[in-house]
């Protein structure tokens, strides 16, 4: 008989690619990143969670995604051009 897992905690390992935290490093040996814990690996960071903890990453957040972000600043108004001639 299967164990039953916590309400809370997720019967499967989050998507990195997903979530707001997760980044590319620059360094090539440890290219993802995990902003949140602070920590590059070399595998995707959820399943160095797993690895490390034996639990699922519990800081998972989806990304924001664009039509759910502030509206744009409307565009700076058009500079009128001045009305003095310039020689060259």
């Amino acid at each position: 008989m299967p164990l039953a897992t916590a309400p809370h905690e997720p019967a499967k390992a989050p998507d990195c690619w997903q979530c707001r935290h997760f980044a590319i490093s620059w360094d090539p040996r440890n290219p993802y990143q995990c902003k949140m814990m602070g920590f590059k690996s070399r595998m995707v960071p959820s399943f160095e969670v797993f690895r490390a903890d034996g639990n699922h990453c519990r800081g998972f957040m989806p990304k924001i995604v664009a039509a759910e972000a502030a509206p744009l600043a409307p565009p700076p108004s058009v500079r009128k051009a001045s009305r003095f001639l310039w020689k060259a």
